[in-house]
């Protein structure tokens, strides 16, 4: 019953009402729902994301964060640690390269992903670059996926953040989570799978394994466009979860399938080149038709 002024009665401590029950897609972790309701109302203080905090700048037609890796990889934690027991949408980070701005701009509802994202990272030097001549404030640096999951791991293991790792194939994502387990053992990884579905039931199946195992950061490694589009499709699913960040070919690095290119070609921006060479037949035209495009948005889509 509402009192005179029409508002509900609050809770009393430690009794949960009963939109905290129908807002959870499935079934609420013990270890959640044993917390008294005062540390899992959602205040103020904790609805405020750190993500949006950040200046962005529109690089290539795509609006991008002014944060570095270190910073990125705090405020991450922040985030996931500060959203548990919240039960609302995920907060959604993911990356953008030459190939994504590319994609982007002759594909309006994959730029209407990436914008659904809470931020967006620059994963590549030429963004960088631009940046330095035709931004006020620059990008500090170039935040690549498979850089920050160490920043990420090393944070997330001193304070208690716990991980899953969904995608690539059983092969690589078994000896991802191994190598994880061994490089990183104070990183609690509560459970990984595969990102192969036979089918439409099985991918809603997984999302009812990750949200009943709440993991603080779910790391999606599928390739552009699959994770976003399964990002799309479920993150209403996935409220128990704190941040997801989409991670490419995160897993194939971690677990030695694929080897990254030599730093020097990494910091002048010519990864792109060495992953080619690795793979001709399937990069090869894929990079020749999207790379000389993507450096024209860069040059006149930028502010």
């Amino acid at each position: 019953m509402s009192d005179v002024s029409g508002r509900l009665p609050t809770p009393a401590p430690g009794r949960p009402r009963e939109s905290d029950r129908r807002v959870a897609p499935f079934a609420i972790p013990a270890s959640i729902a044993a917390l008294p309701f005062d540390e899992r109302r959602v205040t103020g203080e904790r609805r405020r994301d750190r993500f949006s905090q950040w200046k962005r700048n529109i690089i290539g037609g795509l609006p991008i964060v002014v944060a570095d890796r270190a910073e990125t990889a705090t405020a991450m934690v922040d985030e996931a640690l500060k959203r548990r027991g919240l039960w609302r949408y995920p907060a959604y980070m993911t990356s953008t390269n030459g190939e994504v701005t590319y994609r982007c701009a002759v594909d309006p509802s994959e730029h209407a992903m990436f914008l659904q994202a809470d931020a967006i990272h620059a994963d590549g030097m030429p963004h960088v670059f631009v940046s330095r001549f035709k931004c006020d404030v620059p990008l500090p640096e170039r935040v690549a996926t498979t850089d920050l999951f160490h920043d990420v791991a090393r944070e997330a293991g001193a304070r208690g953040a716990t991980m899953f790792m969904l995608g690539a194939d059983e092969t690589s994502n078994q000896r991802a989570a191994e190598w994880v387990a061994t490089n990183y053992p104070e990183v609690r990884l509560v459970g990984r799978r595969n990102g192969y579905f036979a089918d439409d039931a099985e991918e809603i199946a997984a999302c009812r394994q990750i949200a009943e195992l709440a993991p603080d950061i779910l790391w999606i490694s599928m390739g552009v466009p699959r994770e976003q589009l399964f990002i799309g499709r479920h993150r209403h699913r996935l409220t128990t979860v704190g941040v997801i960040k989409t991670s490419g070919g995160l897993f194939d690095f971690l677990s030695g399938s694929k080897p990254r290119a030599p730093l020097w070609m990494q910091r002048v921006g010519l990864e792109w080149l060495w992953r080619m060479a690795l793979e001709p037949r399937r990069l090869g035209m894929r990079y020749l038709r999207t790379n000389p495009y993507a450096m024209y948005l860069l040059l006149t889509r930028t502010r």
